[in-house]
């Protein structure tokens, strides 16, 4: 496990203003949201080329900091040379104009970097005897800020308590007079000597010494160099740090650690990076803001190919992956995604004991590791995955305390990897709804791609102005399209003369919110408008059989859709009837029609099929009510899963995902049990909401009938709890089908239809019945309505 872990975030954080509010949608034809999608396309088409070039080669910041350790190395001929004294030229010639080295347009809150990097350049620079005027200015600078190396609200680089009162300590041995306060260098030295008693680390030694070897340019005379050596890595350095493996180098004379720095500048030129190797992370993080953004759909060959590779890298073991916790932690949640088979044991390594391996990274350089080992502990297929199950228990526990500690608060603590946490432990893989996440990455979104170890460093592969430009533009562009589409819906209300239903509820913007939220991209139009029409539906066929219809009228509708072809005006026994049952006809017939130019089959009457189970199966809740009969739980909910009417929404939609599905698929067991755990979700959720109301007005629900069953042993509260674990049994299996490949019929991009259809219910369900509540009036809003305004563009 590495110590310099390269998901130590520091965002300097930049939060983006927004401005919501409601517009009026335009008429447009479907015809003319394509265009206007292609419109978009083409204004963005450089965004995107930009984009797609960074998948062929990581850029990375170099470090004066790490580079000035480097030029201290001795040559192995001459301890009065410079081993590589091209390090030390590129220093006299990258000084900044106030006297400091670093990092460009460095953040005020990193005064603690530009020190300890500024004073290693200095340090080197008098160990040579080279370059007294680039000497004298960093020495002022130096003096100038000193009083901001106790200073408490500035972020302090992994060390700094140890390495720059060390760094200080060899300044009066190679006779550099410093000009500094007296009371701060001794509140230095105090707390270094703290430190350096293991004061601060209890009695965890394996985190003591792996710190105490990370930051061995600091340690000097004091270190134990065959303690340190444990840690060289394959590729001869330690900890994949130029600056620990050039002090290794100074003292040992290692082959390894040689042959490593050498690699560096024959990639980077004269000077080093702050850590190497990161290709590997550098492309998960772009693939991974891509997915986040919601903008993946416009890469996907260029994230295969990164995708594969990484693959490859795991299955070969590769030490770039397996030695670093965010890394190893993003590339199996990643892969695990994307349906490839990886096992979770290497996960194991990162064990609870593991968060105190982290300790010496100090605040917020913690949590971003621990949110990555979170976010893949999320990726359960088997539901007997202890390794995951623990990780998930231990590292959401060691989030919660870092969130609760005061101290990560305020300045001192990147606000954005707390909003992270927070968005992370609120809303879990399974409870984030894409487009929902998609909006709340973009307006939380960092463009500062700043990262701090022992001092700072940056890639455009982290975060970047692109990646945000193209998720606005592509937000707002699908969002006026869904405007549009939302337009057409009303007109197809009215025209089907649903509106005159007085016992309907009217929930369009939720059916359509549900169905933009979940697959929003432009040429997904009329799967969107297929599972809005029959959101529809389905909520004015349940008022129907719950409020709306009297016996007769149930079973007349129930004969006509078995009829189907038949004489409205004769067959009908009401004119509640005639209109529900036209508007199932219209609809049914309209996007079966449509479902034959994709599917080159006709799916028509297996679309009839679908309404007829549903119908059937409320048909039979109805008759439990009126008759007063009491089914067992099991017959309740071999029932109650398609009576939850989530069939006629999501299974005629997958006809228009792209894939063609063969009777054999659509029949599979496979895709069977996809839509039976789906709905079973969905149907405890609501029996565990409703119960209350359901039991006052004599209807049959899971929880009442799971306690009458109980012979009066089993509470209410027993009851929620068995329920609960119930729908979490149902959700992990559904996701692990979902995300399994080997084996699987149905196609990939529609077993997660099913998946999106279970996060709408954790969305609608989140703190009570929210599909007949109105708070979630401000989240639909956000999505179909207001579009994302950024002060930078």
């Amino acid at each position: 496990m590495s110590i310099c872990s390269s998901n130590s975030v520091l965002v300097l954080h930049h939060k983006p203003h927004t401005h919501s509010s409601c517009v009026s949608a335009s008429l447009s034809s479907g015809v003319q949201n394509l265009t206007q999608a292609n419109h978009v396309d083409l204004g963005s088409e450089g965004t995107k080329e930009r984009i797609k070039k960074m998948f062929e080669k990581v850029e990375l910041s170099v470090s004066p900091y790490d580079t000035a350790w480097v030029a201290m190395v001795p040559s192995p001929y001459s301890s009065q040379t410079p081993h590589f004294p091209q390090c030390l030229n590129w220093l006299l010639e990258n000084q900044s104009h106030d006297g400091s080295w670093g990092l460009p347009h460095l953040h005020p809150l990193l005064i603690k970097d530009a020190l300890s990097s500024t004073l290693a350049c200095v340090l080197v620079l008098k160990r040579w005897g080279v370059g007294e005027e680039q000497r004298d200015k960093g020495v002022r600078f130096i003096a100038s800020k000193f009083s901001s190396a106790n200073d408490e609200k500035q972020h302090s680089p992994i060390g700094f308590d140890i390495i720059f009162p060390g760094m200080i300590e060899y300044a009066k041995e190679l006779d550099l007079n410093l000009p500094l306060g007296q009371s701060d260098l001794e509140s230095l030295i105090q707390k270094r000597d703290l430190k350096l008693k293991g004061v601060f680390w209890g009695n965890n030694s394996k985190s003591r010494k792996a710190y105490l070897a990370y930051i061995s340019e600091g340690m000097r005379k004091l270190q134990d160099w065959e303690m340190v050596m444990k840690y060289q890595m394959k590729n001869g350095s330690l900890f994949n740090s130029p600056s620990t493996t050039a002090a290794a180098l100074s003292h040992l004379q290692n082959d390894g650690c040689l042959n490593y720095l050498r690699s560096l500048l024959d990639k980077f030129g004269n000077a080093v990076p702050a850590l190497y190797p990161l290709d590997i992370y550098a492309r998960l993080c772009l693939v991974d803001n891509l997915q986040r953004l919601g903008i993946d759909r416009h890469f996907i060959t260029e994230i295969r190919s990164v995708l594969d590779e990484t693959y490859r890298f795991w299955m070969q073991r590769e030490e770039e992956i397996f030695s670093d916790t965010a890394t190893c932690a993003m590339a199996f949640r990643i892969l695990r995604l994307n349906g490839y088979d990886i096992s979770s044991a290497p996960l194991a390594q990162f064990s609870e004991d593991s968060k105190y391996y982290f300790k010496f990274g100090q605040d917020f350089k913690d949590m971003g590791a621990a949110l990555e080992l979170f976010r893949a502990s999320e990726m359960i297929i088997h539901p007997d995955d202890m390794v995951l199950e623990n990780q998930n228990s231990w590292s959401s526990d060691f989030l919660k305390q870092g969130l609760s500690n005061s101290s990560i608060h305020g300045d001192r603590l990147d606000i954005y990897i707390t909003q992270e946490v927070e968005h992370a432990l609120r809303f879990p893989y399974h409870a984030n709804l894409d487009r929902i996440a998609n909006r709340r990455n973009i307006e939380h979104y960092n463009v500062d791609s700043t990262r701090i170890l022992k001092t700072a460093y940056r890639s455009p592969h982290f975060c970047n102005k692109d990646f945000l430009k193209l998720a606005v533009e592509d937000f707002n562009s699908c969002q006026s399209i869904h405007q549009d589409e939302l337009k057409q819906l009303e007109r197809w209300i009215v025209e089907n003369r649903l509106d005159k239903l007085k016992f309907a509820r009217q929930k369009l913007a939720y059916c359509y919110f549900s169905a933009a939220a979940t697959i929003f991209s432009p040429e997904q139009s009329e799967a969107r408008l297929c599972w809005a029409k029959n959101g529809v539906l389905t909520t004015v066929v349940d008022d129907f059989f719950d409020i709306g219809g009297s016996e007769a009228e149930l079973l007349n509708l129930i004969q006509l859709v078995e009829k189907w072809d038949i004489n409205v005006a004769m067959e009908c026994c009401s004119e509640q009837v005639e209109i529900v049952f036209s508007a199932l006809h219209s609809t049914i017939s309209e996007i079966g029609g449509e479902a034959l130019a994709w599917q080159a089959r006709n799916v028509t009457s297996h679309i009839i099929d679908i309404w007829l189970n549903l119908l059937r199966s409320m048909l039979q809740e109805a008759e439990w009510g009126s008759k007063k009969s009491t089914p067992t739980v099991d017959e309740y909910m071999t029932n109650a899963y398609v009576s939850f009417a989530l069939g006629p929404i999501v299974l005629p939609t997958l006809y228009f995902l792209g894939p063609k599905l063969s009777e054999e698929v659509v029949e599979s067991p496979e895709y069977h049990k996809l839509y039976k755990l789906m709905s079973s979700c969905g149907r405890l959720f609501n029996d565990i909401h409703s119960f209350k109301r359901e039991s006052m007005e004599g209807k049959a629900n899971a929880l009442s009938l799971h306690m009458l069953h109980g012979n009066g042993v089993i509470t209410e509260e027993q009851a929620i709890t068995e329920m609960k674990g119930l729908a979490k049994r149902h959700r992990r299996e559904l996701q692990g089908l979902v995300l399994q490949e080997k084996g699987s019929t149905v196609p990939r991009i529609c077993k997660d239809l099913f998946w999106k259809m279970s996060k709408v219910l954790h969305t609608f369900y989140e703190r009570d019945d929210g599909f007949t509540s109105n708070d979630m009036l401000c989240v639909v809003k956000s999505i179909i309505y207001d579009p994302i305004v950024l002060s930078e563009f």
